[in-house]
């Protein structure tokens, strides 16, 4: 295991592959521990980044550590992440989707703000051949966070 601070500035690496490494590392060690929820705020301000991964990968990381979140940092910054739902990017709206029910199980509180941003969710704005796995991926978050 790298250095998490090494790792965490990798994240927005010009080199797609070694930023997604940096990414898997990440995930990996904040399903076991808080020791990349200090780096929270930084991947906050990666959801304003111009290039789709990078936002991709702060969405991500923002997800897998809402159960260290002990300090509301998501509760702070959910409206800024739920606009990513119908980001400009359909691959970027669908990895946001898919990891909602992750903040949703951990930060019960803030279930119904993501209810209600999905219900309001408008995937035509994206081409034909993507509005319907937005859709599906929709539903399924729906379902997922209903069974919580």
């Amino acid at each position: 295991m790298h250095n998490i601070q090494d790792l965490v500035y990798g994240l927005s690496n010009n080199d797609d592959k070694k930023a997604y490494e940096c990414l898997k590392q990440l995930k990996s060690e904040s399903s076991q521990s808080d020791a990349v929820y200090p780096f929270f705020d930084i991947f906050a301000d990666m959801l304003d980044d111009e290039n789709s991964y990078v936002r991709t990968r702060g969405i991500v990381l923002i997800a897998v550590n809402a159960q260290w979140d002990s300090d509301y940092k998501i509760d702070e910054i959910i409206d800024k992440y739920l606009k990513h739902i119908t980001d400009d990017k359909p691959i970027t709206a669908r990895q946001c989707i898919k990891v909602l029910p992750v903040i949703a199980k951990y930060k019960p509180d803030l279930r119904q703000d993501i209810l209600n941003a999905l219900h309001r969710a408008n995937p035509t704005r994206y081409k034909e051949s993507m509005q319907s796995l937005v859709v599906k991926d929709i539903q399924k978050c729906l379902n997922d966070i209903e069974k919580l």
